[in-house]
């Protein structure tokens, strides 16, 4: 979600390039939020797209951006307070009280929203690439640590904390990371997804904004 820095190639011959990458991976995070989150009958949730302004004519601007947030994602979340050993915890709970169904089963499904929508964001970053290189995207073919090399360092990170929290068994986070991966690739394979990702990079690509709000978001949706 947060973007650290620049590719170690020339800044200037990259520059649209980082700003396309930058915009689909936002607008990935930001209709993942929009779109996952309606399609789970999720509540509407508030955030901003926010932009740190550069200046890309520096020499120096790889440096100057190494640990320094480019775009993120304020907000955003179903979920602000993880809840640890989840997947046993439920089972308990299940056990004890057959009426905390409801409760259990809106959790996990918020659960499952925030990491797919964080896992968008990267997929998207990476669908765009492949596109701008003509080439035929397969998200199937990427391995997950590979959304590192699509800003998807933070938002990985960010991933496994909710992971943590759903169980202490290294397997079982394993598998549930592959399943929500395998949900976040079918929600950009899906050709209305993927116009709207393409429609909110497009905006933030000729936008000098530096917050793009939740309301503009949802407007252009409805546009």
């Amino acid at each position: 979600m947060k973007r650290n820095k620049l590719s170690h190639r020339s800044v200037h011959n990259r520059l649209q390039n980082f700003k396309h990458s930058i915009a689909f991976h936002e607008a990935g995070h930001a209709i993942g939020i929009c779109l996952n989150n309606q399609a789970k009958q999720q509540q509407p949730v508030f955030f901003q797209i926010v932009f740190k302004e550069q200046n890309y004519q520096h020499d120096d601007l790889n440096r100057s951006l190494e640990d320094e947030s480019v775009a993120r994602i304020e907000g955003g979340r179903l979920i602000q307070s993880l809840i640890y050993n989840v997947d046993d915890l439920t089972d308990k709970l299940m056990s004890i009280d057959e009426s905390l169904e409801p409760l259990v089963r809106d959790y996990q499904i918020a659960f499952d929203a925030d990491i797919i929508n964080l896992l968008i964001g990267p997929l998207a970053e990476a669908k765009q690439a492949y596109l701008n290189d003509d080439e035929q995207f397969n998200y199937q073919l990427i391995d997950i640590k590979a959304l590192k090399n699509y800003g998807g360092d933070s938002d990985l990170a960010l991933a496994w904390d909710y992971l943590e929290s759903y169980s202490k068994d290294k397997q079982k986070q394993d598998e549930k990371l592959n399943e929500l991966f395998i949900a976040a690739g079918n929600f950009i394979s899906d050709s209305k997804n993927w116009l709207a990702i393409t429609k909110l990079a497009d905006y933030i690509i000729h936008s000098d904004k530096e917050i793009i709000r939740y309301e503009e978001v949802i407007s252009l949706l409805n546009s």
